[in-house]
This record gives C-alpha cells, sequence and structure tokens, in this order.
C-alpha cells in the first residue's frame, strides 16, 4: 500500500512539471514571428508564466486544502475567483505601463532598428500603382496578437481547473485505497473472529463427546482426538496467511464433519461427498467455514429426523460447494448466526469482486447455499 502510494505522488509530480514545461515551450516553439530571437518569446511567456505559478501555488497550498477539501466550495469558488480577477488585473497594468513609458518603450525600438538587416533595394515595380486586386500588406494580413492579461485570463482558468480536478481526483484514489485498506483489516477480524467463534464451544463440544467414547469405544475416542489435534493446528497456524491450499480447506473441512457427527444420533443423516482427486490449487483459509457451520447449528433437530449434504465439485479453474440442510419451521435466513450471510457476501467480494455467485434459496423445508469460486 505504502508502495502504490509512492507511485501516486510521484506519477503527480511528473504530471504537474510535465504540464509547465509545456506551458514554458510550446510557445517559444510554435512562435509565428522567427525573426524575434528566442529569449524575448521566453521573456514574453515568463510575464504570463510568473503570475500563473502563483495562482497555481495558491490554489494548491492553500485554497484547495483550506475551503475545497473542507466543503467550503462555494467560498473555494468566490476565492479562486478575485485571485485570477486580481493576478489578471495585475498583469494588464503591468503591461499597460511598460507600454505608456515613453523613455523605455524608446530604447527598447531603438534597439530592435540596430538588430533588422538593412533595408532591401527598390523595386522596378516599386512607383507603379497598385493592382486594387492585390492582397493587402504583410503586415496588414497579420492578426494582431492577444493581449498578454487576456491570455492569462484563459491559462488561469485552464490551470486552475487542471490542478483542481488533479487534487481532487488522487484525494478520492487515495480515500478509496484507505478504505479498501479499512475494509481488508476488517475482514482480517472477521476471520480471527470466525476462528475464535470456532474454536470454543466447538472444541468443548467435542472433548466432551471424546470424553464419553473413551469408555464406549477406545479406538474411535483416539481416532477423534487425532483429527481435532489437526484441526487445532489448522486453525492455529495455517489460517494466519493470506492463502492455504485447496487439499488443506477440505481434510479441514472433513475434520469438522466428522467429529459433528459425533455428537448427534441417527436420526441426522450427515454426508460429505469429496472427490477423489483434489486440485493442487490455493484459496483463502475458512472461507466455506461459516456456510457449513451454519448448517449444523440451524439445520439439526434432536427431536425430528433431519439431514445435511454437503458436496464439494473442482472444475478446471472453480471450486463449487453445494450444501442442503433441513430446515426447521422457524428457522429464517436472518437467523443465521456467526459472521453471517451478508459478512460473508463482503468477504467474498472483497476477496474475488465479481468472480464468483453465491446463491442461497431459503425453500419451504429445505435451505440450500451454492458458492462457485475460482481457483
Amino acid at each position: 500500500m505504502k508502495t502504490y502510494g509512492k507511485i501516486i505522488k510521484y506519477s503527480e509530480i511528473i504530471l504537474v512539471v510535465f504540464v509547465w514545461l509545456v506551458l514554458m515551450i510550446t510557445p517559444v516553439l510554435f512562435r509565428d514571428d522567427y525573426t524575434n530571437p528566442v529569449w524575448r518569446s521566453i521573456n514574453n511567456q515568463l510575464e504570463i508564466l510568473i503570475p500563473l505559478s502563483v495562482l497555481f501555488l495558491v490554489n494548491r497550498f492553500l485554497l484547495v486544502p483550506a475551503l475545497l477539501f473542507r466543503g467550503k466550495w462555494q467560498l473555494y469558488i468566490l476565492a479562486v475567483f478575485f485571485a485570477i480577477i486580481a493576478l489578471a488585473s495585475g498583469s494588464y497594468i503591468y503591461d499597460t505601463a511598460i507600454k505608456k513609458n515613453p523613455p523605455l518603450r524608446k530604447a527598447m525600438v531603438e534597439k530592435e532598428i540596430r538588430r533588422m538587416p538593412p533595408p532591401a533595394r527598390n523595386s522596378p515595380d516599386e512607383g507603379r500603382d497598385r493592382d486594387p486586386f492585390d492582397p493587402p500588406d504583410r503586415q496588414q494580413r497579420q492578426p494582431r496578437p492577444m493581449p498578454p492579461f487576456a491570455n492569462f485570463l484563459i491559462l488561469s482558468v485552464l490551470i486552475v481547473g487542471f490542478d483542481t480536478g488533479l487534487r481532487s481526483g488522487l484525494r478520492w484514489i487515495e480515500s478509496e485505497n484507505e478504505k479498501e485498506r479499512l475494509e481488508k483489516e476488517n475482514v482480517a477480524n472477521q476471520l480471527v473472529l470466525l476462528r475464535s467463534q470456532i474454536s470454543p464451544h466447538f472444541f468443548m463440544n467435542t472433548l466432551n463427546n471424546i470424553h464419553s467414547l473413551v469408555d464406549i469405544n477406545t479406538e474411535e475416542a483416539k481416532e477423534a482426538i487425532i483429527k481435532l489435534s489437526k484441526m487445532m493446528r489448522y486453525l492455529l497456524y495455517e489460517t494466519e496467511a493470506e492463502k492455504t491450499t485447496v487439499k488443506k480447506e477440505v481434510e479441514f473441512i472433513e475434520s469438522y464433519v466428522n467429529l459433528m457427527r459425533l455428537r448427534f444420533n441417527e436420526k441426522v443423516k450427515i454426508n460429505l461427498n469429496i472427490p477423489d482427486i483434489i486440485p493442487d490449487k490455493s484459496l483463502p483459509p475458512l472461507i466455506f467455514t461459516s456456510l457449513i457451520e451454519n448448517a449444523f447449528k440451524h439445520g439439526i433437530s434432536y427431536k425430528t429426523e433431519s439431514f445435511i449434504n454437503i458436496d464439494l465439485v473442482f472444475g478446471d479453474d472453480r471450486m463449487l460447494l453445494v450444501i442442503k440442510n433441513s430446515k426447521q419451521k422457524a428457522e429464517r435466513v436472518d437467523d443465521f448466526s456467526g459472521i453471517g450471510i451478508e459478512n460473508t457476501r463482503k468477504r467474498l467480494k472483497l476477496l474475488y469482486g465479481n468472480d464468483y455467485h453465491l446463491d442461497i434459496i431459503d425453500g419451504n423445508n429445505v435451505f440450500t447455499v451454492n458458492l462457485s469460486i475460482p481457483i
């Protein structure tokens, strides 16, 4: 995230420098009168760029952060308007004062005359009458140059619009990045919460079940302890990383379901269908746990027959989880606990964008969840 912020910062600096170089060089490269020296074109451009740079700095470091970014956009517009008018008026006074200064103007004209080449010899046709259809004199055909203050007005509007748009756009990008960072932190916190929610109650119930198995079936109790230790190891170590293997996630689901079978009698039918070949791919840890946990929490009845069917299907680049469980009369989608259906959607959205499909079917007697994700 810090590297991305530096890239944005450096990109902003490069873009601003490029725009100012264009403003400096373009009038020199594309000037109409090439008889004037380059320094004169640069000097004329500096007369506009100096007040324009003052306006740019005032807008960037004073008006935008103090007014626009604090929601005072009306005050910002007025401040920019008066700043442009004040600097344009100063440019106009400066321009007209130089032109109306006779000593300075006379010295400049004399200097230009000394630099001009000698006049050409009289043409043989110089004395003849001018044809009325002849084009007018060259200097009469040249358009009058735009006054510097008018040029400044146009450039000031463009440069303020460019700078304000750039600052606002980058601020929006930074805001979105910060929002995404906070959402990712929230997802990480939810994962930790999910892990803590699974651990206490589940492990307590499982240990009680194992305790009762010790005297009844010692071998089954030993197998349950091994599965429980694997799950604890997975929760403690594997879920710290952003990714885990599909095989480890499937093993965790299998251990979870097998241990949950110890809690229920024969009236509860639990089926877990896992393909023989598991792809060597990766996915975020505990991505399915909340959905499976909800199925056991809300789809089981100790009084009536109930069922839970869990199917895992693997394609070339996608994985499908299908959960079907019996639904008790009082159960609704809104009753789901844990991180909940909505938070599961948020996590999937952050992890996969639009490249996932979560379909929830709330039937009369059966609750179905279909989740497809890329692997």
